[in-house]
């Protein structure tokens, strides 16, 4: 079994690492040069236009549910409200153009653009019932490491004064180098970074702050998720136990409980059908399982809280079901 286990983790890594990728160095942009105020304007105001934004910018980046959590906690931390960053994390794995033409390929037509558009509206309900949790978000005060430019926690306390300031800092070495020579880091009012200091910021956010604050939660989801696919064989099942109503259910727990990105998933659900399974429950399918890995669950409790974890998991379930049924019946 560990052989399998240790299988089935290096094929989801290998799978998620280009898209985690692309989701670390869209945060490093947005943390770097797109400002607080434009994020606070277009998605931290009420009204639909926030879901409706974040979800259609979801479903066009072709990220995974894995790459768009850093992207979610960068445009939270920038000043988005929950509700947006709920309907981005859904919309955004659900689906992408390869994702649709692979679904066009296998399923046809009618999966595809049913599907298109289920989307856009699990994401709207999730954005809109988001935006009326009441959360406490984590303290958590941030400065700038004015040695390496990295951001730190303060509350980490790896300071030092200088000429009535506290500065901080990301580890002793750069305590110490500072200490050497203050006046050649403290700065007066807001430094101007050049092209370079930027691009070396954007890279530096993407691939060590964000790694650092989401990675060890993305490694323990793939985990489980390898962990969960190594002792549960399901496929020779399919069809002689989930053609009725009970293949709703399975493919609702089988996508809460695995990782399926939109694109992979669209053979499995295809070689389902192929086996029995009801067409709507391959809709259901298709709709949970690239949004609710281990990774987005832990995160998403990590970042936003317990409850903010069980609306979002409770909405998507009865949505993605109200989903596949009506499909199954059109």
């Amino acid at each position: 079994m560990i052989i399998e286990f240790l299988t089935a983790f290096k094929d989801y890594f290998i799978e998620v690492l280009p898209f985690l990728a692309i989701g670390f160095f869209l945060s490093g942009l947005i943390h770097e040069f797109i400002p607080t105020q434009l994020v606070e304007k277009h998605l931290g105001r009420k009204g639909i236009k926030p879901y409706l934004y974040s979800t259609l910018a979801g479903v066009i980046l072709p990220i995974c549910c894995l790459g768009s959590l850093p992207v979610a906690v960068s445009l939270h931390q920038k000043g988005a409200r929950l509700g947006p960053v709920l309907a981005f994390l859904v919309a955004t794995p659900a689906t992408s153009v390869t994702a649709l033409l692979v679904c066009y390929a296998f399923l046809g037509i009618k999966f595809t653009v049913f599907i298109f558009f289920a989307v856009i509206f699990m994401g709207l309900v999730v954005g809109a019932i988001g935006n009326h949790i009441r959360f406490e978000p984590r303290q958590v005060r941030l400065a700038t490491d004015p040695v390496c430019g990295m951001s730190v926690d303060i509350s980490k306390e790896i300071r030092a004064g200088y000429k009535g300031m506290n500065y901080y800092f990301c580890s002793p070495h750069c305590q110490t180098t500072f200490e050497k020579v203050p006046e050649k880091y403290a700065t007066e009012g807001e430094h101007i970074k050049g092209i370079k200091e930027r691009w070396i910021s954007v890279f530096r956010y993407a691939f060590v702050d964000l790694v650092k604050e989401v990675g060890p939660e993305l490694l323990l989801g793939l985990a489980l998720a390898a962990l969960v696919s190594a002792i549960a064989p399901v496929g020779r099942f399919v069809g002689s136990y989930f053609g009725g109503g009970f293949g709703y259910l399975f493919s609702l727990i089988f996508g809460l409980v695995m990782y399926i990105c939109s694109t992979a998933s669209v053979p499995l659900v295809h070689a389902f059908l192929s086996q029995g399974m009801n067409i709507g429950a391959g809709m259901v399918l298709l709709l949970v399982g690239p949004v609710t890995s281990w990774g987005t669950i832990l995160v998403l409790g990590k970042e936003f809280g317990i409850k903010t974890l069980l609306v979002y998991l409770t909405t998507i379930s009865i949505v993605a079901l109200s989903l596949g049924y009506c499909f199954s019946i059109i």
